[in-house]
């Protein structure tokens, strides 16, 4: 039987054991899934103990998707563009870092949500790991304009500088949450605002009736930016889809099966 498992430090809430279950009954796949906490001062070692129990891949959460960087021998090109990692594929070869969060996040945009990113005008809170996983994967579906809005700009203008050749010409810009200028068909909360129940400072103009306003953090109840964003005029989105579609991404590269995710979303909320 082959053995996965998902690394973090806390790791007890975590829902993938859950989701690859799940997958793995629907696709007819013989695996197991398990959680592990890994020591903050021992992740490399506790990744390399997995392999030699016979790991043949590992999801990475907070706060190793760093180190899992650093880790791997060799990294797929988004894993590259993130600079960070939340999947390892363990063979022959080593261990192989790939970065499925913003594949997820793109298809709940589009399948799950059904709103096409192409065109449109997109807004990413935030520049920090989970906003960087996002912006390649966003790129290539050809939005009118990416504007990445950071309370430390140079950080976002550091990500317009390394992505920009990729977006074609002024599509990626970078600004302060109080240089955010008009509105904006789809807008992306990457900031982790919503794990102390805050408000990035962005304003209201934004949305507009319609806008599809998402969530990458989840919970019981919508978020501060949901809450706000729904007042507004928004359609709201939390970040368990993209949970659940990041998951599928990573079971795909584990398996090269696909598994259908509809259910297993369903099952979840």
């Amino acid at each position: 039987m082959d053995k996965y498992c998902v690394f973090g430090n806390p790791i007890a809430h975590s829902k993938s054991p859950d989701i690859h279950a799940a997958f793995a009954a629907a696709t007819g796949q013989q695996l197991t899934y398990e959680k592990r906490l890994a020591p903050l001062d021992a992740f490399a070692q506790a990744v390399q103990a997995f392999i030699a129990e016979g790991g043949r891949g590992a999801n990475v959460t907070v706060p190793f998707k760093l180190e899992a960087y650093r880790l791997a021998n060799a990294l797929t090109v988004r894993a590259q563009a993130a600079g960070a990692v939340n999947t390892l594929l363990f063979d022959e070869h080593g261990i192989t870092g790939d970065n499925t969060d913003g594949a997820g996040l793109v298809a709940d945009i589009t399948a799950n949500a059904g709103v096409p990113i192409a065109g449109k005008r997109v807004l990413l809170l935030g520049a920090g790991g989970a906003a960087r996983g996002a912006v390649l994967p966003i790129l290539e579906h050809r939005p009118a304009a990416l504007v990445i809005a950071n309370r430390t700009v140079a950080t976002a203008e550091a990500l317009v500088q390394q992505f920009a050749p990729l977006g074609g010409e002024g599509v990626v810009s970078a600004c302060g949450f109080a240089g955010i200028d008009g509105r904006f068909d789809i807008v992306i909360n990457a900031t982790s605002a919503s794990l102390q129940a805050d408000l990035p400072p962005i304003p209201a103009s934004v949305f507009r009736e319609g806008t599809l306003a998402l969530d990458m953090m989840y919970g019981k109840e919508p978020t501060v930016f949901m809450q706000f964003a729904a007042a507004h005029g928004a359609i709201v989105r939390d970040g368990l889809g993209m949970l659940v579609e990041q998951a599928a991404e990573a079971f795909h590269g584990w398996r090269g099966v696909r598994p259908a995710t509809a259910e297993v979303l369903a099952k979840l909320r």
